[in-house]
């Protein structure tokens, strides 16, 4: 067998000088100024391009149970527009709180719920995603241009419970990374 003397020409480093030295690294100037970068790297990839979240409440049940943790990646609708069937996060009251909700209309698309059924241009709408059966009942309405149409994927809720509607479409922040 062959020393890693011969092979290297000097002594093998020990494990637990290896270990010391990366948990334990020498505080130079080189170091500290990595450090810093990958810190202000990661505060703007968290920040502005994949923001943490959690989910809170029972509206997008069975799709996102509630206190699951998504990442929102904010870049979504930066080179494409959204699509109906879209998962995202919206910005509705404030900047701290977002709302997880599906598209199920865009501009110029209207909408009803007539004995359950999400109706969409006049057609029913087949929703894989939904589980149970609901009784909801919404007069027609148009979406206006430059806005989408949201709502969770649980539909046993009451519609009382429920926020959705029109939003515009500056208010997508984003959709989860899964």
């Amino acid at each position: 067998m062959t020393s890693w003397r011969r092979l290297f020409g000097r002594q093998a480093p020990s494990p637990s000088g290896a270990l010391r030295r990366f948990f334990f690294p020498r505080l130079t100037g080189f170091y500290l100024l990595r450090v810093v970068l990958v810190g202000l790297v990661a505060f703007v990839f968290f920040r502005y391009v994949c923001t943490p979240a959690w989910t809170h409440g029972q509206s997008m049940d069975p799709t996102y149970s509630t206190g699951e943790f998504v990442l929102c990646w904010r870049l979504r609708y930066v080179f494409r527009a959204p699509r109906i069937g879209d998962v995202v996060l919206v910005r509705l009251a404030g900047p701290k709180v977002m709302y997880l909700k599906r598209i199920v209309a865009l501009g110029g698309d209207s909408v009803a719920f007539e004995a359950g059924q999400l109706v969409r241009n006049g057609r029913r709408v087949e929703e894989p995603y939904v589980s149970g059966a609901c009784s909801w009942e919404l007069p027609v309405r148009t979406v206006e241009a430059g806005h989408v149409y949201v709502i969770g994927d649980n539909r046993r809720m009451p519609m009382g419970a429920h926020r959705f509607g029109q939003v515009s479409i500056d208010r997508l922040e984003g959709g989860p990374l899964w």
